[in-house]
Parts: structure tokens; C-alpha cells; sequence
């Protein structure tokens, strides 16, 4: 079983859902993100999501837009990322990637998944890759043991989403909301029917991701989805900080905020 499964496994047996934190790799800088994601493992989350910045991320909202432009900037490349995955494996939580599908042709797509296994990556978020057209992914990471996360969402139709899922390892990414990321007031009525959809089709745990901001939402997602995933919420902690220490208080009290509203639901 992968890392990510027995994660989930953990958090079942414990009679709670999981959460994931994401954050842009070398977001504020490369040793800042390392220090961000750490703070969020040590504040209670259980798998940390490592964005590789990207100029054109489809499926962003503007906060991790904002977020990714501020490391481009400072110059971070995909072997900082590997670097950062190494670096935030080593506190002992599973790390999963997220990425568009262009930095991954541009770097080989056997020789990063090579790398990403050699750092301690589980696999990888593929937002913009869709099974039919990713051959060459699930080739490399079959032969380099790593999970493999498609999207699935509201508008899936039942064919699309069965056949999505079936070629899913580790667990399956659930989009809340038709859109964007970002936090939003309230959670999606469509997720917990989208959930339902998917489990019937499979045994793979399912996260939810997309408008998740606080304790109260983490909590009422995780009372029917396995996984609760969390990213613009976390970063603006950094965004709206004057400066990383106190950024990075902010960062651990909602992180803690949030581990307490999947342990409460």
C-alpha cells in the first residue's frame, strides 16, 4: 500500500478524516516554504501538497496564483522542489505533489518521476492530465512506485467518472465546486453527491478540495469525505503577514484549527 494509503488508514481507524495541506514549493522563498510546510506538519496536518509554480495555473484561484508568481520571481525551479519534498519527507508526513503537466514534459517524465521517488514524493496531482492522455505517466509511475491522482467533478458523467478513477492510485481528488481555488463562505452542496459517486465505483479514498477555509468547514467535509485538502486559506496566512514569523503564527494556528475540525466532526 502506498504512503498515502496508509495515511488515510490511519486517519479511518482513528474515526476522522485526513487533512491536506498545500503550499507553493519555494513559496515565500525555497528554505521559507520549507519552514511553512514543516510548521503545518508539526500543527497537526497529516499530508502536505507541494505545488510546482506554474505562469499558467488553470485551475488556481488568485491567492496560489499570487503565490506561485512570488516564487517564480525569487527564481524557484523544479529542482527546488525536489529538494523541498526531500526536505518536508524527512518530518515523516507523506508528501504528494501537485503539478501541471508542462514543468513534467520539460524535466523527462521517467527521469522526474525517478527523482520524486528518490526524494520521497508519493505521487503525484495532476490537475490538467486526464488518464486518456496520460500513458506516458502511468508508465513511469508504475515502474517507479508512485500514486497517481486524476480529478473528478461535479460535471463528471458516470462513464468519465468511472473510467477516471479506475486509473487513480492512492486516493481520488474530488473537486468541490465547478471553478477555481480558494475559500469560499460556504461548502459545496454538490461535494458530498460527488463523494457518494465515486465511492460506488471504487474503494480508493477520496478527498475533497476547493472552498475549504476554516475549522467548521474541515469538520463538515470530513464527516463524508476521507480527505479534507486545504491550500489558499494556509498560503494567504503567508500573503497577509507582514512579515515570516508572523506569517508562519498564523499559519500554525490555522493549521491546528483545521486538524481540529477533522478530529470533531
Amino acid at each position: 500500500m502506498s504512503r498515502i494509503g496508509v495515511a488515510f488508514d490511519k486517519a479511518r481507524a482513528e474515526g476522522r478524516a485526513l487533512l491536506v495541506g498545500c503550499m507553493p514549493a519555494g513559496f515565500p522563498t525555497v528554505e521559507g516554504s520549507i519552514a511553512a510546510m514543516t510548521a503545518m506538519v508539526e500543527a497537526g496536518v497529516d499530508v502536505i501538497e507541494v505545488e510546482i509554480p506554474y505562469s499558467d495555473p488553470v485551475m488556481d484561484g488568485p491567492v496560489i496564483q499570487k503565490a506561485s508568481d512570488i516564487a517564480l520571481a525569487g527564481g524557484v525551479r523544479t529542482r527546488d522542489t525536489l529538494r523541498i519534498i526531500e526536505a518536508v519527507a524527512a518530518t515523516g508526513a507523506p508528501v504528494v505533489t501537485m503539478t501541471y503537466w508542462n514543468p513534467i514534459e520539460q524535466y523527462g517524465v521517467d527521469a522526474f518521476a525517478r527523482d520524486l521517488a528518490a526524494a520521497g514524493g508519493t505521487g503525484l496531482v495532476t490537475p490538467d492530465l486526464i488518464p486518456d492522455e496520460a500513458d506516458e505517466w502511468l508508465a513511469a509511475s508504475d515502474a517507479h512506485d508512485l500514486d497517481r491522482t486524476f480529478l473528478v467533478s461535479p460535471s463528471s458523467t458516470d462513464a468519465r467518472l468511472a473510467m477516471t478513477v479506475a486509473h487513480c492510485r492512492g486516493f481520488v481528488y474530488a473537486t468541490a465546486v465547478m471553478g477555481v481555488t480558494g475559500a469560499r463562505a460556504q461548502t459545496s452542496d454538490a461535494a458530498p453527491t460527488l463523494v457518494a459517486r465515486v465511492r460506488a465505483v471504487t474503494d480508493l479514498p477520496v478527498g475533497v478540495g476547493l472552498g475549504v477555509g476554516n475549522g467548521a468547514q474541515a469538520g463538515t467535509v470530513g464527516g463524508y469525505a476521507d480527505g479534507v485538502i486545504v491550500g489558499s486559506a494556509l498560503i494567504r496566512c503567508l500573503l497577509d503577514a507582514p512579515d515570516q514569523a508572523t506569517g508562519l503564527t498564523a499559519l500554525r494556528a490555522l493549521s491546528a484549527e483545521l486538524a481540529e475540525g477533522v478530529r470533531t466532526r
